[in-house]
């Protein structure tokens, strides 16, 4: 079969956005927003970025048979991607995300999974032989966890690359990060999994260490406006400063970083070259409002370049 090079395995979410001056304390009610509604999910967010990012994609994830999922599927079918492998549960609805934004750009989200609770290894069984001709498998942590372990153990013994966005931050088994060829967390999430409070790139080498002495291959730290911080198998530090923008919303931005990373691997690119490349996608899309709504072309970032 012909070798598809992405496969993203994930979260379809449909994102709520209430934009605000700040974001409501416990109890509080915040007055003037502003709402929209957009295609969203971790997953799904990452998927459109490969594609928008010129990528060769397969993207498995679960909607509901309600009118979120099938707006969702419509959405990807207009953004290119193989809708094949999107189930339907027919009793669940869709995932749905409420976000808000403050005026510093910053967000709170709470999701209800819904749909994405219900993907299964007998939906993993369906895409195995993609799953083994891929080169690279990317995943996040907003479907069962045992469903994401299931596909790392398929893709380890094909010799596919493995990249996991740790995000939500959850409890991963130490067996399946030994098998990760990467693990991309952001601050909040490398101090969950490394117990390293990150308050500079000092403490933020610790988290890495820690998470290197775990058995992952390598690993990236994204610290926002502060850049990324890479440590290499051979335990080699990297750190990829931020570009500096006028943020308006940063729902995504780590999804596109990781959808625009894994592409420019797959081109050949280093560690450090697919770092680069991924900052620069993802800095586009924070000076934009929504998800996948926010995610960049391959030619805006290559102008950038």
């Amino acid at each position: 079969m012909e070798k598809t090079k992405i496969i993203v395995i994930g979260s379809s979410n449909t994102d709520m956005v209430v934009k605000s001056d700040r974001i409501p304390s416990s109890g509080e009610t915040v007055l003037g927003g502003e709402f929209m509604m957009t295609a969203g999910g971790k997953g799904a967010n990452q998927a459109v970025a490969v594609v928008k990012m010129n990528g060769d994609l397969t993207f498995v994830a679960k909607v509901g048979k309600d009118i979120f999922g099938e707006k969702a599927i419509q959405n990807y079918a207009k953004s290119g991607i193989n809708t094949d492998y999107i189930f339907r549960d027919d009793d669940t609805p869709s995932g749905i995300a409420l976000i808000m934004v403050d005026k510093c750009a910053e967000n709170c989200i709470s999701v209800a999974s819904g749909a994405n609770n219900m993907l299964s290894r007998r939906d993993i069984d369906s895409v195995r032989n993609i799953i083994e001709h891929a080169a690279i498998l990317l995943m996040q942590l907003e479907i069962p966890i045992d469903v994401i372990e299931y596909a790392v153990d398929i893709a380890y013994r094909a010799g596919v690359k493995i990249v996991l966005n740790p995000a939500p931050a959850n409890y991963v088994d130490s067996n399946t990060l030994k098998k990760l060829y990467l693990i991309t967390p952001n601050k909040t999430e490398a101090q969950i999994i490394s117990g390293i409070q990150i308050t500079n790139i000092d403490s933020a080498k610790k988290a890495a260490e820690v998470l290197a002495d775990k058995g992952v291959n390598n690993v990236i730290i994204t610290l926002g406006t502060e850049g990324s911080l890479i440590l290499t198998d051979n335990r080699e530090f990297h750190y990829v400063k931020s570009r500096k923008v006028d943020a308006i919303d940063t729902t995504a931005a780590g999804d596109v970083y990781n959808g625009a990373l894994c592409v420019a691997l797959s081109e050949g690119k280093t560690l450090v070259e697919a770092a680069k490349f991924a900052t620069l996608a993802s800095s586009i899309s924070v000076t934009r409002m929504g998800a996948q709504d926010s995610i960049p072309t391959r030619s805006e970032v290559d102008i950038l370049i």
